[in-house]
């Protein structure tokens, strides 16, 4: 069963198919907080400590069906993660790697929130807790969950690249592993901004 997937206003629709497979925890590091308040929208992202919820999955599994002109990317560095959101309102869709062989994508939850049911009942519950020392407060440790996780999550990755699955992505171009959108890549004193915002 899929999940639907949109922005905030609408402009960019799609889904997450095969929710069962994903791997959801909360990432703290500063680094996903500083996406927040680069979109302006911190106070919908973030939780009281700092936390983003994210649900990690194989960029297979995401189709968008409807504004793909609104996607836009941005990365912090020149060698940083790659952060996609829609650029009609601001909704942040996702991370990916820049090497679109290492086959993931962390979806931000608020491009998940659906009326008819919960994140819970889609994707399950938080099982991974990552980057706590930015925390602003002490996160309840999930060490166990955390490790299965991301053993089981690395397993995926792992097939995705045998089997050239990584190849099907609407985040890069599959003939030459390039993102479908030139990344905006912030200068140095906007990323001091950002940063002294966290």
């Amino acid at each position: 069963m899929n999940h639907p997937l949109q922005c905030r206003c609408g402009t960019l629709k799609g889904h997450v198919s095969h929710p069962e497979k994903v791997s959801r925890g909360v990432c703290y590091c500063k680094d996903c907080q500083a996406f927040a308040h680069f979109l302006g929208t911190n106070g919908d992202i973030l939780d009281e400590m700092g936390g983003t919820d994210v649900i990690a999955t194989l960029p297979k599994y995401v189709t968008f069906t409807q504004g793909i002109e609104a996607l836009a990317c941005m990365s912090l560095t020149e060698n940083g993660l790659l952060r996609w959101y829609a650029s009609c309102c601001n909704t942040p869709i996702g991370n990916t790697p820049r090497n679109f062989k290492v086959s993931h994508v962390g979806l931000v939850h608020t491009c998940l929130l659906d009326p008819t049911r919960t994140l819970e009942s889609s994707f399950g519950p938080i099982r991974m807790r990552v980057n706590t020392k930015h925390a602003k407060g002490k996160p309840k440790s999930m060490l166990i969950s955390t490790i299965a996780s991301v053993l089981r999550f690395m397993c995926s990755l792992i097939r995705a690249r045998l089997d050239g699955s990584y190849k099907s992505t609407p985040f890069f171009a599959p003939d030459r592993g390039t993102p479908i959108v030139p990344p905006r890549v912030l200068t140095s004193s906007e990323r001091e901004r950002v940063m002294n915002a966290v």
